[in-house]
This record gives C-alpha cells, structure tokens and sequence, in this order.
C-alpha cells in the first residue's frame, strides 16, 4: 500500500483501519447472471466461506457493507466471534439485502445511529426537484443489473413519486474512539441505486444523503461539544466524474449545486481513483468510493491496493475463486491526530 506523508504540525496518537466491500447478496449470485464465473465459487457453501475469510483477513476496525443478505442467519454470528458488533439496515418491500456497518468493539463504542431511508424521497418531493429530467446517460452500472426487473412494472416511470421509490437504505453511525478518548468518528454507508438511465434519481439519493449526513455531524457535534470526523464509504453506482460523483465533490469545487459538506475522494486525491472496483466481462470500472470530510482529525497513511487489470487475479472477470464478489473491496489505514 502506498504510503502518505503526515504533516509536521500533526501529533499521531492513535491508529484505525477501514474497508468497504461491495456485493455480498447471494440472491442474484447465479450461473445464469455470471457465466463467466466458475458455477463452484457462486455456490453459497463455497462462497460464504470465502467472504468470511476474505473479511477476517483484513481486520479492519470499522467494515462497511452493501448488498448484504443473510446477515441474521450467517454474517451477525460469525461476525461476532470474529469480534466485531454491526448494524444493519435491511431495503423497503420484498428486498432481501441491505447496508451493514460491522465494527469492533475494543476500538470503538458506538454512541448514536440512523437510517436512510431514500423512499423518504417521495414524501419530500416537489417538482422543482427536477426528478425525471431528461439527463443523459453518463454513469454506468453493472453487468448483473440488467437481468434485475423492469421499473415500468412497479408503475409508471414517469412519475417521479414513482421513480423515487427504489427501496435504496443506508446508515448512520457516531463512534467514540478507543484510542484515543474523546474522539468521534461518524461513519455513513449507503447503496445508491444502480440504474444508468436514471442519473436524475441517483442524484437525488446523492443529494438527500449529504443533507442526512451533514444534519447528523451537527446533531453530533452539539451533542458532544466535537468536530466530529465523517467518512462515507459505499457503491455510488456512479463513475469518476459524472453528475453523481462531481455532486459529492461539489463543495470544493464552488459550483452553483454545491454540497452542505465539503469531501474528498481518498483514492482520488492520493494518486487517483481505482482503475475499476467493479469487473465483469460486460462492465469495467469504478463504482465505489471512500469520502473523508475536509478538516478531519483523521489522517490516511495507506490504502488498499487493487489488483490491475491485467493481474491473473481477475483475468476472465469476478466473482472467481480468488475474489468472492464481482466487486473488489476498498480500504483504508487512518491515524487518529490532533493538530
């Protein structure tokens, strides 16, 4: 992992490390949706026991999870004995996975959590929202997304209250730090909804999540007399540059839809985005992402590293018996610092 230089100023006490992975659901792990994968590594025997390890593997004090499924009758358990506590946020209707933020106890407590619901949208919308603008398509998103149901059968797309009601969750989590004392830590894991075509509902999720956030890190710093960190990890389904990704950016750029929080890329602005985090014979690229707040008292001295494009470790494209999710995992080593 590359090595980030720390300030002069900077007085290092303390250490944390952060990960996020992606695309744990077993539901739509089938033959069918990744015939490029070999059938004995989607079996959920041969795959559970690989995530598990995989996770375990890199002992990350706080583990942020999206498409999870199984969670009360596999990962909770498992998780625990493994020494980690969680949350979890399952999706609206009939959905079977969700967000969990796993997170170990001897390094953390945590002192205050809420959910995203992105259905919430539709209650809020007005039609100066621009929902259901005629936006062009600048995002991409998964290969196993297109065998998903068409949206014309949960009712007219064409209606924004419609369109708005994706069943999209994500959480909210304040941490008081182990070591050292006193220290908050706000994490925030989301799952933004997939669709290509609709860049006008992700970026309202975008939009409705930075607002939860920045009420949240208020709500937090009252509470606690803090500036709390705030790292938000998660799939944005969105790729480097377009309208969803330059909206959580925003505030650093002045633009005239600025964001209320001001955040940068942690892979962007040290060397620049993964080549892809997401890699399928009928998609590559980047869709997940770790953001850090301006200002924070926590420092990255390293990230995790992907493997390239040409690695034999993804050759044929993913899931494969040495990755057992078609997206990579993404990381993080931090140090706690006052300044």
């Amino acid at each position: 992992m590359p090595s980030l230089s720390v300030g002069p100023s900077v007085w290092i006490i303390g250490g944390q490390r952060c990960l996020i992975v992606c695309s744990v659901l077993q539901v739509y792990v089938k033959s069918t949706l990744f015939p490029h994968s070999p059938s004995a590594c989607l079996k959920w025997k041969s795959r559970s026991g690989a995530i598990l390890t995989e996770l375990k593997s890199f002992d990350a004090d706080f583990m942020c999870i999206q498409e999870l499924d199984e969670y009360d009758t596999f990962y909770k358990k498992n998780m625990e004995n493994s020494g980690y506590s969680s949350i979890y946020i399952q999706r609206s209707g009939d959905k079977r996975d969700g967000c969990g933020i796993f997170y170990k106890p001897k390094s953390a407590e945590l002192v205050q959590k809420e959910v995203i619901l992105y259905n919430d949208l539709v209650e809020k919308y007005v039609p100066s929202d621009n929902v259901n603008s005629a936006l062009e398509n600048n995002s991409s998103a998964e290969e196993d997304k297109n065998a998903k149901p068409d949206n014309s059968k949960r009712g007219d797309p064409n209606d924004p209250r419609v369109r708005l009601k994706r069943d999209c969750v994500g959480l909210l989590a304040a941490f008081k730090l182990s070591d050292p004392c006193d220290q908050i830590l706000i994490v925030a894991n989301t799952h933004i909804y997939w669709d290509p075509q609709w860049i006008d509902v992700k970026l309202a999720q975008a939009k409705y999540l930075l607002s939860r956030v920045s009420q949240f890190e208020q709500l937090i710093s009252n509470k606690y007399n803090c500036k709390p960190s705030v790292i938000i990890a998660g799939d944005f389904n969105s790729t480097p540059g377009d309208k969803v990704y330059n909206y959580l950016l925003s505030a650093n750029l002045g633009s005239t839809d600025e964001a209320p929080i001001k955040l940068r890329s942690l892979y962007a602005a040290n060397g620049g985005e993964p080549e892809y985090t997401n890699y399928t014979p009928g998609f590559t690229g980047t869709l997940d992402y770790i953001f850090l707040s301006d200002g924070s008292s926590i420092k990255p001295t390293s990230l995790l590293r992907l493997p390239r494009g040409d690695s034999e470790d993804v050759k044929g494209g993913l899931p494969n018996f040495r990755h057992p999710s078609d997206h990579l995992p993404i990381g993080a080593d931090f140090l706690v610092v006052n300044i």
